[in-house]
């Protein structure tokens, strides 16, 4: 500034011989690389650096290798774009998954990704005839989400705004401003554990929740007073030998939080494993694309279900 302070800089330590060029590319990512090369070999991107609007072929996750992790942060208003108190942030508890974050509390959670969405969002199924292709990549170096446009001629971005919503947005080169393309569906159940242990919301159902089949209000008189938001235990305890599952349709998998996840194996095995676990409460595959593979296991109380009409 006019005083000499530094306001802002890189965190780039890496020396070069020769000069660094600051370019500014087709995609919006303005990167510093060596002048002697030519597009490779960046020094430092800004895509790295999210702020409240992942454009395509950017990246949201974290980088395995680094430690650094890319997320969106909100403005604090509409027309103050400094950092809010919103984060829609990606988090390895269990299977890796988005939580959104006001202040210090836990608002929201996208389901893991099940090889076509993420489980919680099943709105995503809409982008395919929208010309959007989005991937998840998990591997040794990254566990990162991205998309990109199939239209080059169109521009998208997708917006985590200061009121505590993402939302898409394409360009209109007629009017030359952005219209509202997608935004996540509002509903009571919508709220990170809105209904308690061992239950799933249902917006058709009153209460909106449910204990899961086998499962009971431990106060039934609360569980009505508080619209069905208590905890439900078993009707009768397992064994540990004999028990049989409950097949759930169109759900948002339970919390992962502490589940023991083998992507080498199929529902089969998956199931043998849980029924040898005394401590095992359900199972499913990670990756539903083509039959179904991985598998995932949870030992604890079930907690942030939702049950969708449609998956």
């Amino acid at each position: 500034d006019h005083s000499n302070i530094t306001v802002w800089s890189t965190n780039l330590t890496a020396a070069v011989r020769s000069p660094v060029v600051a370019e500014l590319l087709p995609t919006g990512n303005l990167v510093l690389r060596d002048s002697k090369t030519n597009g490779s070999g960046l020094l430092w991107q800004s895509f790295d650096y999210p702020t409240n609007t992942l454009l395509p072929h950017m990246k949201l996750g974290l980088d395995l290798k680094t430690g650094h992790n890319r997320y969106l942060t909100a403005w604090k208003n509409s027309y103050d774009p400094s950092s809010g108190n919103t984060w829609f942030k990606l988090e390895m508890r269990g299977l890796p998954e988005f939580f959104l974050w006001v202040k210090d509390s836990l608002t929201l959670r996208s389901g893991p990704w099940d090889g076509l969405r993420f489980s919680g969002i099943p709105e995503m199924q809409q982008w395919n005839y929208l010309n959007i292709v989005y991937n998840f990549t998990v591997n040794k170096e990254e566990v990162a989400y991205t998309f990109r446009v199939t239209t080059p001629s169109t521009y998208w971005r997708l917006t985590l705004t200061s009121d505590e919503t993402l939302q898409l947005f394409s360009w209109n080169s007629n009017t030359l401003d952005w219209n509202m393309i997608w935004i996540p569906t509002e509903s009571q159940c919508t709220p990170y554990r809105i209904c308690g242990r061992n239950s799933y919301c249902d917006t058709n159902t009153s209460p909106i929740c449910n204990c899961i089949k086998g499962f009971a209000p431990r106060d039934p008189e609360k569980w009505l007073l508080l619209g069905g938001s208590g905890v439900c235990l078993r009707k009768t305890q397992l064994n540990c030998s004999g028990d049989k599952f409950l097949r759930l349709k169109n759900m948002k998998l339970p919390d992962t939080i502490g589940a023991i996840v083998d992507t080498r194996i199929g529902l089969q095995e998956c199931e043998e494993r849980c029924a040898e676990n005394c401590n095992c409460t359900a199972y499913a595959n990670s990756d539903i694309q083509n039959g179904g593979s991985g598998c995932v296991i949870w030992t604890s109380e079930l907690m942030d279900i939702r049950n969708f009409a449609t998956a």
